[in-house]
C-alpha cells in the first residue's frame, strides 16, 4: 500500500506492507484521516518515543513509522476471531489505540510506533472491540476530527469550571478551537480566546462561539481577563486552557496569573521546559499536564458529532492527499496554514 512512511527522522511517500489484522482486529480501508499537531511532536522528538516507559510509543530510527491517528476507515478485512458486527463495508472510526494480547499486554498508540501503523495510508488495522460505527449520512471529514475535539472535551470535563470563573484560551489551533467547542456546549461564559493569528481568533468566535478575543501582540491576555472580571463582577479565578505548546509559555503564565489561577497545559510535550516552582507556589496556581482524552471524551464527542450537536468541519481548511501530508506536517511544524488539515489517502470519499 502507499502511506507516508517516517524513517530516521525524514518522511517520505511510497509502498510499504500491507498491515495484516491479528485477532479481534479489523483491516480498512482509509475513507478520511485528520493531521494533528502530536505527529509533528512524535517526529521533531524522537527520545521521547525512545525512552516512553509505558511502552504505548516508540521509535526506532531504522524502521518504518506510518504516521497517523484520526481517522475513519471503510472495513475490509477480519481478522481470525471477530464477532462479524461490523460487516465488510462498514465504516467505523476507533480510539487510537491497539491492544496487545487483547488488552493483556496493554495498549499501543496507532501511528507511534513501528509495528502498529498509523491512517496516513491506504490500509489499516483497528480493533474491532475498539470500533465504532460511522453511519453513512454522517460526514467521515467530521467524524475523522473525533479525536481532537475530544482533547478540548477531557480537559474541560476535568476543569470543572464553576459559577463565576472566566476561562481564558490561549492558542486558537485545533486544540485551543476543541477547547472553546468544549466550554460553549456546556453554556459557560465568557470564553476569552488568545492568539496571534486574526483569522484563527475571528474563526474561534465565529465558528464555535467564542465572545471575547485577545490578540497577545497588543494586550496582556491576564489584563483582558481582570477587566472582564471588573465588569461583569465576576469574581472567581482564571482558568486557563494552554493549547499553544510554545517553550517557556507555561512559566510566563505562572508569572502573570493572579492566586488561585488553574491551568490546563494541553498544548504540546513541552520538551526540555522547566518550572519555576517557587514562582508556582506563591501564586498558588494548580497546573494539570497531559492525560487524556479518556474513552467516555472521546466516545461522547464521537456521539455529538453523529447527532449534529458539534460541528468540527470548520475548523478545516484544506483537504488533501497522502502526496502533500509532508508538505502540511511541515506546516504545522511552524504553526501555519489552516487549524485542520484533512486527508483523503484513497481518494475522495464522496
Amino acid at each position: 500500500m502507499r502511506a507516508v512512511i517516517l524513517r530516521s527522522n525524514r518522511l517520505s511517500v511510497g509502498e510499504t506492507p500491507d498491515p495484516e489484522p491479528g485477532a479481534g482486529e479489523m483491516l480498512v480501508s482509509v475513507v478520511s484521516t485528520a493531521i494533528c499537531a502530536s505527529d509533528v511532536h512524535y517526529m521533531d522528538n524522537p527520545e521521547a518515543g525512545t525512552d516512553d516507559p509505558t511502552g504505548r510509543s516508540r521509535y526506532d530510527p531504522d524502521r518504518d513509522v506510518v504516521l497517523g491517528h484520526e481517522f475513519v476507515g471503510e472495513v475490509i478485512a477480519h481478522g481470525p476471531g471477530c464477532t462479524g458486527r461490523f460487516p465488510v463495508g462498514t465504516r467505523v472510526t476507533s480510539i487510537p489505540i491497539r491492544l496487545v494480547d487483547g488488552g493483556a499486554g496493554g495498549t499501543r498508540i496507532i501511528g507511534q510506533h513501528p509495528d502498529f501503523p498509523g491512517s496516513f495510508a491506504e490500509k489499516l488495522v483497528v480493533a474491532e472491540v475498539l470500533a465504532r460505527e460511522v453511519p453513512r449520512a454522517v460526514d467521515p471529514d467530521a467524524a475523522a476530527l473525533t479525536d481532537a475535539f475530544a482533547v478540548g472535551e477531557f480537559y474541560v470535563r476535568n476543569a470543572r469550571v464553576e459559577a463565576g470563573e472566566i476561562p481564558l484560551v490561549i492558542g486558537a489551533g485545533a486544540i485551543g478551537l476543541s477547547v472553546v467547542a468544549a466550554l460553549v456546549r456546556r453554556g459557560i461564559e465568557p470564553v476569552v480566546v488568545s492568539d496571534f493569528d486574526a483569522g484563527r481568533r475571528e474563526l474561534a468566535r465565529d465558528a464555535f462561539g467564542a465572545h471575547i478575543l485577545v490578540d497577545p501582540a497588543l494586550e496582556s491576555p491576564f489584563e483582558v481577563w481582570r477587566t472582564v472580571r471588573a465588569q461583569r463582577e465576576l469574581w472567581g479565578s482564571a482558568v486557563v486552557f494552554e493549547c499553544a505548546g510554545a517553550p517557556g509559555l507555561i512559566q510566563r503564565l505562572i508569572a502573570e496569573a493572579d492566586m488561585g489561577t488553574r491551568i490546563a497545559c494541553a498544548g504540546g510535550w513541552y520538551t526540555g521546559d522547566a518550572l519555576d516552582i517557587t514562582a508556582a507556589t506563591r501564586t498558588g496556581v494548580n497546573v494539570q499536564f497531559g492525560g487524556g482524552p479518556m474513552p467516555e471524551d472521546w466516545y461522547g464527542t464521537l456521539d455529538a458529532i453523529a447527532a449534529g450537536a458539534l460541528d468540527p468541519l470548520p475548523s478545516v481548511g484544506a483537504v488533501i492527499g497522502l502526496d502533500e501530508v509532508p508538505a502540511a506536517l511541515d506546516q504545522v511544524r511552524r504553526s501555519r496554514g489552516p487549524a485542520r488539515v484533512i486527508v483523503h489517502p484513497n481518494g475522495d470519499p464522496r
